[in-house]
């Protein structure tokens, strides 16, 4: 569809003026040229010429934009001095004699970019006739300041995403380049808030002044910029402490069936941050606004909003701010990585982001493979989770751990995104929803959840106690299971039962109440050197509460030493042997407990 040359002049210019205007472009570009004359007086003064698919915008408003464009990058007292004149023209709505003296005081010539016009608008997706040499993922801008982001290079258009009200855009509209890809605020000020996938409060606090923005594709760390992770991620949750380690710098994800506490655990991760000084990073996808609003009242409850930043793109927000939303919390841990800091990102959860794009992709009309999945879907994920690493002390020495989040159906662990995720990933904490509904939670099914980084990731203290706990776990499980078709059990398999029902008990834990290394630690301990194995199974976790109390109350220097250097020492076990035997005669004489 051929494009008329355009030429929009403000209301105070002539046939002469316009002429001469014609005769500057013939000389040019060396042809002759037919422009559709439109008289536009919003523009004030000046010019806009669209000539094939540049436009040559040489408007008094285009050069107020530009000096307003200046503002962000002024100093704070020159920013202050500034603001008042925004303010001041927006009451005046762009009065003319306003923007006549402001852009009196700078002195630019046209600006000249690429154009196009809007061909079709539809769902969000938009094709755009022109805008010649635009690069994917690039923003583009519609009339009444509407952003989009190019997504398709196709041959005569371009297709793109809107990132606002779809509504808006109608066939015709203006289009240009901006010669940007999509960028978002990073740096502490983000701090407490709630952001869109761009960086705009939702929280009702106010404007977020930031400084620095940073493009949200990103090229992930060379293998010679890393260095092996080997320092722990504490997530207060003795299952997982104990047995699926996670260090700085991983990739571990948790999977599972919905409403198997899959968000409860990250939120749990997120409150045992609190003193270690790792930054948080939550990003909501497609969740509803109810969850995400939970989310953020019991992280305030708790003082963790202080060093925690969420990225919602709920259900109810567009597919591409969805589909953008992991990029943009990646590229603000990014700034803290770089920084020489330790951040936690949590995506939750991926498999809406895969429906998401599988959504736009199919808008586009690309070819879908499996599961009506685009081909590319694959690298969708591995170019997001490769951003997360552990850098090397010349490269700022900070760290990116991702936990990523996956949704089962019926728990098919081989379904297309699942098996994708976990190929990328260094592990993976499976969740079970039979676990979950016997009540044991976490629901983690120690069978099917793995940490690749193993032990590496874990202090001294944990790996001195936690050795054998996977092996035990597992042979109680398999037993359980045998002995329902048997009551001849010998003396060792009833021992091994016995046993393993303390371990299972002892490894529950209520949500919201992460546990401090150094009561893992002594959890642990008391219960694989078999205190517990002859009390009932509904007193162990009433002991092991009771028995940290005792702890820090006539012990402190136990839990201390065990917090501040990671270590279990022969004195400290000698120590807490001591303080079991007694507090246990101490607990069975007070609830007057039979042994068994």
């Amino acid at each position: 569809m051929a494009r008329d040359d355009k030429l929009i002049v403000s209301k105070n210019f002539d046939k002469t003026a316009i002429a001469d205007i014609i005769e500057r472009f013939k000389k040019m570009l060396g042809r002759d040229i037919s422009f559709t004359i439109e008289k536009k007086p919003d523009i004030v003064g000046g010019f806009i010429a669209i000539v094939d698919d540049v436009t040559f915008d040489g408007s008094m408003l285009a050069k107020l934009e530009s000096q307003k464009a200046m503002y962000p990058a002024l100093n704070a007292p020159q920013r202050k001095r500034a603001l008042p004149e925004v303010k001041d023209a927006v009451k005046k709505e762009y009065f003319e004699d306003f923007i006549k003296q402001q852009a009196a005081k700078i002195d630019l010539g046209p600006q000249i970019y690429s154009s196009g016009r809007v061909r079709a608008s539809s769902d969000g997706i938009v094709q755009i006739e022109g805008l010649a040499g635009c690069r994917y993922g690039e923003l583009v801008l519609f009339e009444n300041d509407i952003y989009g982001m190019a997504f398709n290079l196709e041959s005569g258009f371009v297709g793109a995403v809107l990132l606002a009200d779809a509504e808006l855009i109608k066939e015709g509209a203006a289009v240009k380049r901006t010669g940007m890809l999509v960028e978002v605020p990073v740096g502490e000020t983000l701090l407490g808030r709630v952001v869109s996938p761009l960086g705009q409060p939702l929280d009702g606090k106010g404007r977020i002044l930031v400084d620095k923005k940073r493009k949200i594709e990103m090229e992930a760390p060379g293998i010679i910029d890393r260095e092996p992770v080997s320092v722990p991620l504490q997530t207060g949750l003795l299952a997982i402490d104990s047995m699926i380690p996670i260090g700085r710098g991983q990739r571990e994800l948790i999977i599972g069936d919905r409403q198997t506490g899959k968000t409860a655990i990250v939120v749990d991760t997120i409150l045992n941050q609190k003193h270690s000084g790792v930054i948080c990073i939550y990003v909501a996808i497609g969740q509803k606004a109810s969850t995400v609003s939970q989310v953020v009242k019991t992280l305030t409850d708790a003082g963790a909003m202080d060093y925690t930043i969420i990225v919602s793109a709920t259900a109810s927000d567009s597919t591409p701010l969805q589909y953008i939303a992991p990029y943009a919390g990646c590229t603000m841990a990014e700034e803290f990585m770089y920084g020489g800091r330790d951040v936690l990102v949590i995506y939750d959860d991926l498999s809406k982001h895969a429906v998401a794009y599988r959504t736009i992709s199919l808008l586009m009309r690309r070819p879908p493979g499996r599961e009506a999945y685009p081909g590319d879907v694959f690298y969708l994920h591995s170019r997001l989770l490769e951003r997360a690493a552990k850098l090397k002390k010349e490269h700022g020495g900070g760290s990116m751990t991702a936990l990523p989040i996956v949704e089962t159906q019926a728990g098919d662990i081989s379904a297309y995104i699942p098996t994708n995720v976990i190929s990328i990933t260094d592990g993976q904490i499976y969740l079970e929803s039979e676990l979950f509904y016997s009540g044991i939670r976490p629901a983690v099914n120690v069978g099917l959840s793995v940490s690749r980084v193993g032990s590496s990731a874990q202090t001294l203290a944990m790996k001195k106690v936690s050795s054998r706990l996977r092996m035990e776990l597992a042979q109680y499980r398999e037993l359980a299971v045998f002995s329902q078709f048997s009551s001849d059990l010998d003396a060792s398999a009833k021992e091994m039962l016995a046993q393993g029902e303390k371990l299972t008990e002892t490894l529950k834990q209520v949500q919201y109440t992460p546990l401090p290394m150094a009561h893992q630690v002594i959890m642990l301990y008391v219960v694989t050197k078999k205190y517990l194995i002859k009390m009932p199974g509904k007193y162990v976790r009433m002991f092991h509460s009771r028995f940290i109390d005792y702890m820090e109350t006539n012990y402190p220097d136990v839990i201390r030493y065990i917090n501040e250097r990671g270590d279990f020492t022969e004195d400290l076990m000698q120590k807490v042997d001591q303080a079991a035997a007694g507090f246990k005669q101490a607990f069975i004489k007070e609830f007057d407990i039979e042994e068994h």
